[in-house]
Parts: C-alpha cells; sequence; structure tokens
C-alpha cells in the first residue's frame, strides 16, 4: 500500500512537471493557430528559450528574470516567423521549418562561442525554478508523504494553470479573442469591420513565441539542470499535437497536455524497473502522440482561414 501511493504521488508529481512546459508551447500555439497562422516553429521557439532560460539564470542567479528572458527569445523567433509569413506571406509550413532549424542552430552556436561546449554549465539549486510549497507537509505520515509529491511543484506549473484561465479568458470573453477569432475564420469580413488583420496576426505569432519560449525555459529550469542540444527533442511537436487534440481551445490543450505529461510520468516511475526495457518506456509519448493524431486529427475543426496567408485589399 505504501508503495502504491509513494508511486502514484511521484506520477501525479511528474505529471504535472512534464505537462508544464508543453502546456506553455500548446497555449502559444492556440493563440497563432486561431488567429490563421499555421506554427510548426513551435519547437526551435521553445530551444531558444531553453537556452536563454538557462543562461541568463546562471549569470544573474534570478530563476524568474532568467524565465521571463526565455520567453522573449521565443518571442524574437516568433516575430521572425509573422515577419516571413505575414508581412511578406511566405509559405507558413516552409517558414516554421526554417525557424525549426535555425533557432537550434543559433544557440548551439552561441553555447559553443560562450561556454566552449554545445551544453550550458549546470545550475545551481538556487538558479533553478524554485518549489513553491515544498517541505509544506508533514513527510513522516503516509498521507503527508502523498501530498508533499502532489503540490511540491515548480512555481512554473502553477503559472501556468493560471495562464490557461487568462487565455480561456482573453478567446471567449473579450473584443481582442472575438477579433482574433474572427481573423481565423473570415480575414476579408474583418477588414471590412475596420479590424486590422496582418497587426492581429502579427501580435498572435509573438504571443505564440513569447510562449513557447517560456515553455523551453522550463524544460532546462525544472526537468534538467543545463541546456543541450537534446533538451527539448519533440517537444514542440507534442504541444501542437495537445491542440489538435483539444480542438484548438485552450481547455482542450490542457486536458491534451496532461495526457502527455501522464505519459511521461509513467516513463518516470516505470524507469525503475529492472524488468522493462528503458527504449521502450521512453517511447511511450511519443506513441500516445501518433496514436491522438491519428484518432483526433480528421475531427479536429481548423479555423478556416488557418494557413491561408490574408493579402489586404487595396
Amino acid at each position: 500500500m505504501m508503495n502504491f501511493v509513494n508511486s502514484l504521488g511521484i506520477i501525479l508529481f511528474a505529471t504535472l512537471a512534464y505537462s508544464t512546459p508543453l502546456l506553455y508551447g500548446a497555449l502559444g500555439s492556440c493563440f497563432s493557430e486561431v488567429s490563421g497562422v499555421v506554427n510548426i516553429g513551435i519547437e526551435g521557439m521553445m530551444t531558444a528559450g531553453a537556452f536563454t532560460g538557462t543562461v541568463v539564470a546562471y549569470f544573474t542567479g534570478n530563476p524568474w528574470i532568467g524565465f521571463l528572458c526565455g520567453g522573449l527569445a521565443g518571442a524574437f523567433f516568433g516575430m521572425l516567423h509573422a515577419i516571413a509569413t505575414v508581412r511578406l506571406g511566405a509559405d507558413q509550413t516552409i517558414a516554421g521549418t526554417a525557424i525549426n532549424m535555425l533557432g537550434p542552430g543559433i544557440v548551439i552556436m552561441l553555447a559553443k562561442v560562450m561556454f566552449n561546449s554545445t551544453d550550458t554549465i549546470p545550475l545551481s539549486a538556487s538558479q533553478k525554478m524554485p518549489k513553491l510549497f515544498a517541505g509544506t507537509f508533514d513527510t513522516s505520515t503516509l498521507f503527508g508523504r502523498f501530498m508533499d509529491n502532489v503540490f511540491a511543484a515548480y512555481g512554473s506549473t502553477y503559472l501556468v494553470f493560471i495562464a490557461v484561465l487568462i487565455v480561456w479568458f482573453v478567446f471567449y470573453k473579450t473584443r481582442f479573442g472575438l477579433r482574433l477569432r474572427a481573423c481565423g475564420e473570415h480575414p476579408q469580413a474583418c477588414e471590412t469591420l475596420g479590424i486590422n488583420v496582418i497587426a492581429m496576426r502579427f501580435a498572435c505569432v509573438c504571443i505564440s513565441g513569447f510562449l513557447a519560449g517560456l515553455g523551453g525555459a522550463c524544460v532546462t529550469m525544472t526537468l534538467s539542470t543545463q541546456f543541450k542540444p537534446i533538451s527539448i527533442v519533440g517537444q514542440g511537436f507534442i504541444a501542437i499535437a495537445a491542440v489538435i487534440f483539444g480542438k484548438f481551445r485552450p481547455q482542450g490543450a490542457l486536458l491534451g497536455c496532461l495526457l502527455f505529461g501522464f505519459c511521461s510520468g509513467l516513463k518516470v516511475v516505470l524507469g525503475g524497473s529492472s524488468g522493462v526495457n528503458m527504449q521502450l518506456i521512453s517511447m511511450i509519448p511519443y506513441v500516445v502522440t501518433v496514436i491522438v493524431l491519428v484518432l483526433f486529427v480528421g475531427k479536429s475543426r481548423v479555423p478556416a482561414a488557418n494557413g491561408k496567408p490574408y493579402i489586404k485589399a487595396k
């Protein structure tokens, strides 16, 4: 019984920890996709955020400054994607693929210049994202150990759940959200009503990059202690899959990210079993991603103008 409760607590903690960076990336994807711009460059933006957040936290000693700068790095690459797709009308899929190659390439070069390695120097405990309620519960009891595992989440985890509520409110309860969704459905009609579709989409893609950058910073400042070229390893694409699973809604993306986070939590627990092949266990999140895409990609209603470059009428 004790081992079961401990394992359950560890799975729940790991689910929250692994869901957090995915959820930041998924919320960012929601902004871009709902406004009508395909952004498969989430992976590259997360990689930029992971490197920047780690480096800034290392040199400043403040994880929150590093976290914010990681978001700004993602926003920079989001701006590049917006310039190419929104301003210049480039193919959105190709532009996103370019971001996925450009982001890792630049940060790996910077890591080599700054640290003479493709990795960064590991962060100390004070430089990593803090666990807000660690040690709050009495771990001498079974219930206390379970609650300590569940609620000893990182500060960025609590913040992302607040972000889900904020994004939901912005999407469905504000004028900005109404215009955002309209731009993804009928941009020509929006123009006749005086809505600046170009500016709206540009802003949403930049917001998308900022949130993706925050997600990347979470990976290296919570799940690991340093940036490595393999730090993100497909998490940007998993975040996009969660958005498809969630039908391009923030609340649906939350459920999708929790599902993938749970799979990663199982990987952590099962990884301690000598009877299970570790390579097979590591495949769990990716296999689930493929299954979700096969089952739900045809059922998700994509915004009508998603992926279609908008040219302002003269």
